[in-house]
């Protein structure tokens, strides 16, 4: 094994070299953060504030908004700091934050999906059932388990991947800083395979989250599939289709990135993989979940004319 070296600080890749693409980047990942963080915010504030939206649809929406928020603003405000101040720097506690907030959010946000998904199965197939098993104390509850149970995956993954002894430098060709690519880094084969191993067990349990939000809108739409108002048709599926779009969006590009062999990794099908499983979610989260509901757009249109 090759000696490893004490490493303070990593370097991330760069978006570009010349000066004027840099601005460029700067300025177009600020209008996706501001964009992401007004309608995210716009979200929670009026969920919050409205107790006619203090509902079990509402409550999993708000969760998953600032999740979302938390998310996009792990990865994009030191991306733009770089890009505007012309380094490549972050520091070594600095990543480890990057990687415990970034998975943290991003499987939890996976969980309350799942969640979501039950929800919207038994609002439509089990109607009556729908305030017994929903009530106030149970989604409490469901939202405690999904936000603590990731907690000490997140501690785990973050703890093991820097305790690894690095030998390899300290480029990493991401722009943020992302397991897979620290992995590289590493001179210790068996450290590396045990990682991997908990990349793999927490790609199986997303695999099994996916699966029942998949079985579950089967449910779904052959249940909507016998609602006789075809205007009733229309509302069910275009809720469902887009949740499901972006659920398969996340698990296909999120998959792909951590566990696609080093063989095929290139630093440009990797940025883009990238940018669209860690930007592009939380920008279009409230497009996708929220803005198609004329309640809650709304509402959302009182609180801005107030």
């Amino acid at each position: 094994m090759p000696n490893s070296i004490s490493i303070t600080q990593f370097l991330l890749l760069a978006f570009a070299d010349t000066r004027k693409l840099q601005l460029l980047h700067f300025w177009l990942f600020l209008g996706i953060y501001l964009a992401a963080f007004l309608g995210n915010g716009l979200i929670i504030t009026t969920i919050a504030c409205d107790h006619r939206l203090h509902n079990p649809m509402y409550f999993f929406l708000l969760n998953i908004s600032v999740l979302e928020l938390g998310s996009i603003s792990t990865t994009l405000p030191k991306a733009m700091a770089n890009s505007l101040w012309n380094t490549r720097v972050i520091s070594h506690s600095g990543c480890a934050a990057q990687v415990f907030f970034f998975f943290f959010c991003a499987t939890a946000d996976f969980t309350l999906l799942t969640v979501m998904a039950y929800d919207h199965y038994i609002a439509i197939c089990q109607p009556l059932l729908y305030g017994t098993l929903l009530g106030s104390r149970a989604c409490v509850r469901m939202a405690a388990a999904a936000w603590g149970s990731v907690f000490p995956c997140a501690v785990l993954h973050t703890a093991n991947t820097f305790s690894l002894p690095f030998c390899q430098g300290n480029v990493l060709e991401q722009f943020f800083c992302e397991v897979p690519h620290i992995l590289k880094l590493s001179c210790s084969h068996s450290d590396y395979l045990r990682e991997v191993g908990l990349l793999v067990v927490s790609a199986l349990i997303g695999f099994v989250c996916f699966v029942f939000i998949v079985v579950s809108y089967v449910q779904i739409f052959r249940a909507v599939l016998r609602i006789p108002s075809e205007q009733g048709q229309h509302k069910a599926f275009a809720t469902c289709l887009p949740h499901l779009a972006v659920v398969s969006l996340f698990l296909s590009t999120g998959m792909f990135a951590y566990l696609k062999p080093p063989s095929i990794s290139s630093p440009v099908p990797d940025l883009v993989v990238s940018v669209l499983y860690s930007v592009v979610p939380p920008t279009v989260n409230p497009l996708i979940y929220s803005m198609r509901n004329q309640e809650l757009k709304d509402k959302v249109w009182k609180l801005m004319t107030r």
